[in-house]
Protein backbone atom coordinates (compact mmCIF):
# COMPACT_ATOMS: atom_id res chain seq x y z
CA UNK A 1 0.00 0.00 0.00
CA UNK A 2 1.45 3.26 -0.88
CA UNK A 3 2.82 5.01 1.84
CA UNK A 4 1.91 8.47 2.57
CA UNK A 5 -1.78 8.55 1.45
CA UNK A 6 -4.70 7.48 3.74
CA UNK A 7 -6.61 4.81 2.09
CA UNK A 8 -10.69 5.04 1.64
CA UNK A 9 -12.92 2.60 2.63
CA UNK A 10 -16.73 1.96 2.27
CA UNK A 11 -17.82 -0.85 4.94
CA UNK A 12 -21.13 -2.16 4.56
CA UNK A 13 -23.19 -4.86 6.28
CA UNK A 14 -25.14 -6.71 4.71
CA UNK A 15 -25.17 -8.03 7.85
CA UNK A 16 -22.09 -8.90 6.85
CA UNK A 17 -19.04 -5.50 6.59
CA UNK A 18 -18.26 -4.75 3.32
CA UNK A 19 -15.15 -2.74 3.61
CA UNK A 20 -13.42 -1.20 0.54
CA UNK A 21 -9.45 -0.46 1.16
CA UNK A 22 -8.03 2.12 -1.13
CA UNK A 23 -4.41 1.78 -2.75
CA UNK A 24 -4.33 5.54 -3.76
CA UNK A 25 -0.87 4.21 -5.69
CA UNK A 26 -1.96 1.27 -7.53
CA UNK A 27 -5.75 3.07 -7.87
CA UNK A 28 -7.50 -0.24 -7.01
CA UNK A 29 -9.86 -1.21 -3.98
CA UNK A 30 -10.74 -3.97 -2.25
CA UNK A 31 -13.63 -5.01 -1.06
CA UNK A 32 -13.76 -7.10 2.44
CA UNK A 33 -16.67 -8.81 2.73
CA UNK A 34 -17.10 -9.78 6.51
CA UNK A 35 -20.30 -11.92 7.96
CA UNK A 36 -21.97 -10.61 10.85
CA UNK A 37 -24.81 -12.47 11.03
CA UNK A 38 -25.26 -16.22 12.80
CA UNK A 39 -26.15 -17.50 9.63
CA UNK A 40 -24.64 -18.20 6.59
CA UNK A 41 -24.64 -15.73 3.84
CA UNK A 42 -23.85 -16.40 -0.16
CA UNK A 43 -23.03 -12.53 -1.45
CA UNK A 44 -23.45 -11.64 -4.73
CA UNK A 45 -21.65 -9.30 -6.94
CA UNK A 46 -22.87 -7.48 -10.12
CA UNK A 47 -20.84 -5.28 -12.33
CA UNK A 48 -22.44 -2.71 -13.79
CA UNK A 49 -22.10 -2.21 -17.94
CA UNK A 50 -18.98 -1.18 -18.96
CA UNK A 51 -17.33 -2.42 -15.31
CA UNK A 52 -15.03 -5.08 -15.16
CA UNK A 53 -16.36 -8.43 -13.95
CA UNK A 54 -14.86 -9.04 -10.53
CA UNK A 55 -12.22 -12.00 -9.55
CA UNK A 56 -15.89 -13.79 -7.79
CA UNK A 57 -19.49 -12.60 -8.42
CA UNK A 58 -20.70 -14.85 -5.69
CA UNK A 59 -19.73 -16.70 -2.67
CA UNK A 60 -20.36 -18.78 0.69
CA UNK A 61 -19.29 -16.70 3.56
CA UNK A 62 -19.98 -18.48 7.01
CA UNK A 63 -20.52 -16.53 9.93
CA UNK A 64 -17.21 -14.51 11.68
CA UNK A 65 -15.36 -15.41 8.00
CA UNK A 66 -14.26 -12.62 5.87
CA UNK A 67 -13.32 -12.25 2.18
CA UNK A 68 -11.43 -9.66 0.43
CA UNK A 69 -11.94 -9.01 -3.38
CA UNK A 70 -9.96 -6.93 -5.29
CA UNK A 71 -11.73 -4.03 -7.69
CA UNK A 72 -10.10 -1.96 -10.26
CA UNK A 73 -9.92 1.79 -10.27
CA UNK A 74 -13.76 3.16 -11.71
CA UNK A 75 -15.39 0.01 -10.78
CA UNK A 76 -19.14 0.32 -10.40
CA UNK A 77 -21.60 -2.43 -9.85
CA UNK A 78 -23.83 -3.55 -6.72
CA UNK A 79 -23.27 -6.57 -4.30
CA UNK A 80 -26.31 -8.46 -2.17
CA UNK A 81 -26.32 -11.33 0.15
CA UNK A 82 -28.68 -14.60 -0.70
CA UNK A 83 -29.96 -16.58 2.41
CA UNK A 84 -31.36 -19.78 2.90
CA UNK A 85 -29.03 -21.21 -0.14
CA UNK A 86 -29.25 -24.73 -0.92
CA UNK A 87 -28.60 -27.28 -3.67
CA UNK A 88 -31.58 -28.76 -4.99
CA UNK A 89 -31.30 -32.12 -7.20
CA UNK A 90 -32.43 -31.30 -10.47
CA UNK A 91 -32.13 -34.74 -11.90
CA UNK A 92 -29.30 -34.24 -14.60
CA UNK A 93 -26.19 -35.53 -14.42
CA UNK A 94 -24.65 -32.72 -12.96
CA UNK A 95 -26.63 -33.22 -9.59
CA UNK A 96 -28.50 -30.34 -8.99
CA UNK A 97 -28.90 -26.28 -9.19
CA UNK A 98 -28.42 -24.10 -5.75
CA UNK A 99 -31.20 -22.01 -5.21
CA UNK A 100 -31.45 -19.04 -2.74
CA UNK A 101 -34.47 -17.94 -0.13
CA UNK A 102 -33.84 -14.54 -1.12
CA UNK A 103 -31.42 -12.53 -3.13
CA UNK A 104 -31.24 -15.15 -5.86
CA UNK A 105 -29.28 -14.66 -9.25
CA UNK A 106 -30.84 -17.68 -10.59
CA UNK A 107 -27.42 -18.97 -11.98
CA UNK A 108 -27.85 -22.05 -9.72
CA UNK A 109 -24.69 -22.19 -8.38
CA UNK A 110 -22.15 -19.36 -5.80
CA UNK A 111 -21.43 -17.56 -8.38
CA UNK A 112 -23.65 -15.31 -10.13
CA UNK A 113 -21.84 -14.74 -13.70
CA UNK A 114 -23.20 -11.51 -14.85
CA UNK A 115 -27.21 -12.30 -13.06
CA UNK A 116 -28.36 -9.98 -10.52
CA UNK A 117 -30.71 -10.47 -7.64
CA UNK A 118 -34.24 -11.66 -7.56
CA UNK A 119 -36.32 -9.32 -5.64
CA UNK A 120 -36.88 -8.22 -2.87
CA UNK A 121 -32.78 -7.79 -1.46
CA UNK A 122 -31.32 -5.59 -0.01
CA UNK A 123 -29.02 -3.64 -2.53
CA UNK A 124 -25.44 -1.60 -1.97
CA UNK A 125 -24.14 0.32 -4.72
CA UNK A 126 -20.69 1.87 -5.43
CA UNK A 127 -19.24 3.95 -8.01
CA UNK A 128 -15.66 4.15 -7.65
CA UNK A 129 -13.65 7.27 -9.30
CA UNK A 130 -16.67 9.00 -10.15
CA UNK A 131 -17.69 12.63 -11.06
CA UNK A 132 -15.02 14.82 -9.57
CA UNK A 133 -12.94 11.53 -8.53
CA UNK A 134 -15.36 10.84 -5.47
CA UNK A 135 -16.40 7.57 -4.87
CA UNK A 136 -20.25 7.22 -4.59
CA UNK A 137 -22.11 4.79 -2.60
CA UNK A 138 -25.92 3.96 -0.82
CA UNK A 139 -28.19 1.50 -0.31
CA UNK A 140 -31.23 0.60 -1.79
CA UNK A 141 -34.29 -0.66 -0.63
CA UNK A 142 -35.86 0.13 -3.77
CA UNK A 143 -35.89 -3.48 -5.11
CA UNK A 144 -37.11 -4.30 -0.83
CA UNK A 145 -35.46 -5.67 1.54
CA UNK A 146 -34.16 -9.07 2.48
CA UNK A 147 -31.03 -8.11 5.30
CA UNK A 148 -29.98 -5.25 6.85
CA UNK A 149 -27.14 -3.58 5.03
CA UNK A 150 -24.81 -0.96 6.14
CA UNK A 151 -21.71 1.06 4.55
CA UNK A 152 -19.43 3.00 7.29
CA UNK A 153 -16.27 4.54 6.30
CA UNK A 154 -13.44 3.41 8.21
CA UNK A 155 -9.47 3.36 7.45
CA UNK A 156 -6.48 1.24 7.89
CA UNK A 157 -4.95 4.97 8.74
CA UNK A 158 -2.01 6.36 6.85
CA UNK A 159 2.04 6.85 6.72
CA UNK A 160 2.39 4.14 8.56
CA UNK A 161 0.16 4.68 11.46
CA UNK A 162 -2.70 2.14 12.87
CA UNK A 163 -6.42 1.47 11.66
CA UNK A 164 -8.97 3.20 13.15
CA UNK A 165 -12.77 4.58 12.02
CA UNK A 166 -12.94 8.17 10.39
CA UNK A 167 -16.83 8.47 11.21
CA UNK A 168 -15.32 10.43 14.78
CA UNK A 169 -13.92 13.08 12.42
CA UNK A 170 -17.05 13.50 10.41
CA UNK A 171 -15.93 12.18 7.22
CA UNK A 172 -17.75 9.81 4.55
CA UNK A 173 -20.99 9.38 6.53
CA UNK A 174 -22.71 6.10 7.25
CA UNK A 175 -25.28 4.79 4.91
CA UNK A 176 -27.77 2.14 5.47
CA UNK A 177 -29.88 0.02 7.24
CA UNK A 178 -29.50 -1.95 10.30
CA UNK A 179 -33.31 -2.19 11.41
CA UNK A 180 -34.95 -5.41 10.44
CA UNK A 181 -37.97 -4.60 8.32
CA UNK A 182 -39.23 -8.15 7.89
CA UNK A 183 -40.76 -7.91 11.27
CA UNK A 184 -42.37 -4.36 10.91
CA UNK A 185 -43.44 -5.21 6.76
CA UNK A 186 -46.59 -4.90 5.95
CA UNK A 187 -48.41 -8.11 5.46
CA UNK A 188 -49.10 -7.45 1.96
CA UNK A 189 -45.78 -6.39 0.89
CA UNK A 190 -44.32 -9.73 2.88
CA UNK A 191 -42.34 -12.44 0.90
CA UNK A 192 -40.56 -15.63 1.40
CA UNK A 193 -42.38 -16.63 4.39
CA UNK A 194 -41.74 -13.41 6.03
CA UNK A 195 -37.74 -14.16 5.18
CA UNK A 196 -38.15 -10.54 2.56
CA UNK A 197 -40.23 -7.80 2.72
CA UNK A 198 -41.11 -6.61 -1.00
CA UNK A 199 -41.73 -3.12 -2.41
CA UNK A 200 -44.73 -1.66 -2.96
CA UNK A 201 -43.83 -1.43 -6.85
CA UNK A 202 -43.30 -5.00 -6.74
CA UNK A 203 -46.08 -5.98 -5.12
CA UNK A 204 -48.30 -3.78 -7.09
CA UNK A 205 -46.69 -2.70 -10.03
CA UNK A 206 -48.34 0.79 -10.01
CA UNK A 207 -46.75 3.88 -11.63
CA UNK A 208 -47.16 6.44 -8.32
CA UNK A 209 -45.12 3.32 -6.68
CA UNK A 210 -42.91 2.77 -9.59
CA UNK A 211 -42.07 6.19 -10.31
CA UNK A 212 -42.85 5.41 -14.00
CA UNK A 213 -45.08 6.88 -16.42
CA UNK A 214 -46.75 10.43 -15.51
CA UNK A 215 -45.02 9.80 -12.17
CA UNK A 216 -41.18 9.50 -14.02
CA UNK A 217 -40.01 12.95 -12.06
CA UNK A 218 -39.47 14.09 -9.00
CA UNK A 219 -42.08 16.36 -8.59
CA UNK A 220 -44.62 13.72 -9.19
CA UNK A 221 -43.23 11.02 -8.03
CA UNK A 222 -43.51 11.48 -4.05
CA UNK A 223 -43.17 9.43 -0.60
CA UNK A 224 -45.74 6.81 -0.37
CA UNK A 225 -47.20 5.24 2.81
CA UNK A 226 -45.38 2.12 2.16
CA UNK A 227 -41.82 3.31 1.21
CA UNK A 228 -41.95 6.40 4.48
CA UNK A 229 -42.54 2.81 6.64
CA UNK A 230 -38.89 1.84 5.09
CA UNK A 231 -38.08 5.74 5.63
CA UNK A 232 -39.03 5.72 9.31
CA UNK A 233 -36.63 2.47 10.34
CA UNK A 234 -33.71 3.66 7.82
CA UNK A 235 -33.71 7.08 6.98
CA UNK A 236 -30.18 6.14 5.71
CA UNK A 237 -31.03 4.60 2.27
CA UNK A 238 -33.27 4.74 -0.26
CA UNK A 239 -36.86 3.85 0.08
CA UNK A 240 -38.01 4.85 -3.11
CA UNK A 241 -36.83 5.98 -6.76
CA UNK A 242 -36.14 9.85 -6.04
CA UNK A 243 -34.67 9.49 -2.38
CA UNK A 244 -32.01 10.96 -2.95
CA UNK A 245 -31.08 13.91 -0.81
CA UNK A 246 -30.85 11.55 2.65
CA UNK A 247 -29.79 8.22 0.38
CA UNK A 248 -26.53 9.07 -1.54
CA UNK A 249 -23.48 9.33 -0.52
CA UNK A 250 -19.59 10.04 -1.05
CA UNK A 251 -16.45 9.84 -0.20
CA UNK A 252 -13.65 11.78 -1.52
CA UNK A 253 -9.61 10.27 -1.56
CA UNK A 254 -6.45 11.25 -0.29
CA UNK A 255 -4.71 12.32 2.86
CA UNK A 256 -8.32 13.26 3.71
CA UNK A 257 -11.51 12.03 3.44
CA UNK A 258 -14.71 14.39 2.97
CA UNK A 259 -18.12 13.36 2.61
CA UNK A 260 -20.76 15.28 0.76
CA UNK A 261 -24.66 14.78 0.27
CA UNK A 262 -25.17 14.61 -3.46
CA UNK A 263 -28.64 14.46 -5.45
CA UNK A 264 -28.36 11.53 -8.18
CA UNK A 265 -28.65 12.55 -11.50
CA UNK A 266 -31.11 9.61 -12.67
CA UNK A 267 -33.58 8.17 -11.02
CA UNK A 268 -33.13 4.52 -9.18
CA UNK A 269 -33.75 1.52 -11.30
CA UNK A 270 -37.07 -0.08 -10.26
CA UNK A 271 -38.58 -3.53 -10.47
Amino acid sequence: MAMGWLPRSATAVLVLFLVLWRDWGAEAATFTFVNRCTDTVWPGVLSNAGSARLATTGFELPPGVARAVPAPAGWSGRMWARTGCAVVQDGGAGGGRMVCATGDCGSGGAECNGAGAAPPATLAEFTLDGSGGLDFYDVSLVDGYNLPVLVEPSSSGGGGGGGGSLTSAATCAAAGCAADLNAMCPAELRAGGGAACRSACDAFGRPEFCCSGAFANPSTCRPTAYSQVFKSACPRSYSYAFDDPTSTFTCSGGPRLHPHLLPRLLPKRVI
